[in-house]
């Protein structure tokens, strides 16, 4: 297969990801960090002149320092990207550049670079068959290699033409925040030492898909350093918000390294975070909860200590004694839907009766509010199972299997829903929607695997 083939396939299939539902597996979803993407970047989506009700920052599991978008108004930042990152200017400067891209159109304009690539490397097919069916063989081959990498060169340049709008569109969305450039900067000279440590010791960019780290900095910096916000500090609360968010998401993705990079001796707030989830993954749970118990001395209002202190207890087989701080954890922060999920768990879980009215009242708030959780729906699948509302139980599951990608099950179990519901209340639409969009995506499969037999 040619470089240039794989790299108009991985393009496809990026985009054809992207246009499928998120995979619950693949995106760490957190209160703390969803609350923290959204503040430190809604100034930025207002620069870029996008409505912030529409644009989302999703976090990924993955340990690459990466960011993209794809088709949708949805910037993905991986884990090793947000642990990579110093402070909370770094992480504004890539998310403007990301931002760059969704204003552009990027995601959707790809389908020009490829195609254009595309029809170069069809014509000089052509061409040199013609060539070849004529009798030179030889002329026919150059002239086939030579379109293909003609064709190459067409598509990393479109490529590079992107990330160079979106670094400048970037710069512009900082500027008009009042946010300074420097964190752009800063990582991009991380990423031009990772490319030194790479070995990547090219002069230019032309066979690469994005510039050089070195042509960005020399391009940006002037633009930056003439900026007013230049010299403006991050917001010292933004910046402490910035250093939890990184602490927890060291502890969760890598606890071994947390207890390295955070060890006892340091007592700030980040630390106890790293150490706190670090030591309940490792299954300390007397550890994890002394980190708990200090985060509380220094607030025992904050709501995500509370979270968290729930999720140790929950977790450790305790949950009776979770359900406190959680009550106390969803009081404290009334909009944030997956910490009542978790108080709804712990209820559940319980297994006290007089406990699972309060936990359907948490868990149907907590859908409404947000419908993209599996764990939810599963939740809610079993009170209405425990009543004895078969319907509502099965189109819970078909709920979080739709939200799965598990489509034979969600189209089962839509089915069944509606067998048992009224026709044409809200939950038999909606089941009957469920239904359609399953039964039209398993069809969908069927011929994509016909044509592959």
């Amino acid at each position: 297969m040619t470089r240039l083939l794989r790299l108009l396939m991985a393009a496809s299939l990026l985009l054809f990801a992207a246009a499928r539902p998120a995979m619950a597996q693949s995106i760490l979803r957190d209160s703390e960090t969803e609350l923290l993407f959204k503040d430190m970047s809604e100034p930025l989506i207002e620069a870029a002149g996008l409505d912030p009700k529409s644009v989302r920052v999703v976090l990924i599991n993955d340990p690459e320092i990466n960011a993209f978008v794809a088709q949708g108004q949805v910037v993905y930042i991986h884990s090793g990207l947000l642990t990579a990152a110093d402070n909370a200017n770094q992480l504004q400067g890539v998310i403007a550049h990301e931002l760059g891209h969704v204003a552009g159109g990027h995601a959707i304009r790809i389908y020009e670079g490829t195609g254009k690539a595309t029809a170069i490397t069809i014509l000089s097919l052509v061409l040199g068959a013609a060539a070849m069916a004529a009798g030179a063989g030889d002329a026919g081959m150059g002239i086939m290699a030579a379109g293909q990498q003609a064709a190459l060169g067409s598509f990393l340049a479109f490529t590079r033409a992107q990330e160079s709008s979106a670094d400048q569109a970037g710069a512009t969305y900082l500027s008009k925040a009042g946010i300074s450039g420097k964190g752009s900067i800063e990582f991009f000279k991380k990423l031009q030492n990772q490319e030194y440590r790479l070995a990547i010791y090219a002069k230019d960019s032309y066979d690469r898909t994005h510039p050089l780290s070195n042509e960005r900095i020399q391009a940006l910096s002037e633009l930056y350093q003439k900026d007013p916000a230049w010299n403006r500090k991050t917001d010292p609360a933004l910046e402490a918000r910035f250093q939890r968010v990184k602490a927890k998401l060291v502890g969760f993705v890598t606890p071994k390294e947390a207890v390295r990079f955070y060890p006892e001796s340091d007592q700030s707030i980040a630390a106890h975070y790293a150490r706190a989830y670090a030591y309940h993954l490792g299954a300390y749970p007397d550890k994890a909860n002394a980190e708990a118990d200090a985060l509380l001395a220094s607030n025992p209002e904050d709501p995500f200590f509370l979270e968290l202190k729930g999720q140790i207890l929950l977790e450790s087989g305790r949950p009776k004694e979770a359900i406190a701080p959680l009550r106390k954890a969803v009081a404290n922060a009334p909009n944030m839907p997956m910490i009542a999920v978790m108080l709804g768990h712990a209820l559940i879980a319980s297994e006290e009766t007089k406990n699972f009215t309060e936990a359907k009242q948490v868990l149907k708030v907590a859908v409404n509010r947000d419908n993209d959780n599996p764990f939810a729906w599963y939740q809610l699948g079993i009170v209405y199972d425990r009543e004895g509302d078969q319907p509502r139980a099965a189109l819970a599951t078909a709920e979080r299997s739709n939200l799965e990608g598990n489509n034979k099950i969600a189209l089962a179990s839509a089915r069944m829903a509606m067998a048992g519901l009224p026709q044409g209340t809200p939950d038999y639409l909606r089941a009957q929607d469920i239904a359609m969009v399953s039964e039209t995506a398993l069809k969908k499969d069927k011929k994509y695997r016909e044509r592959q037999q």
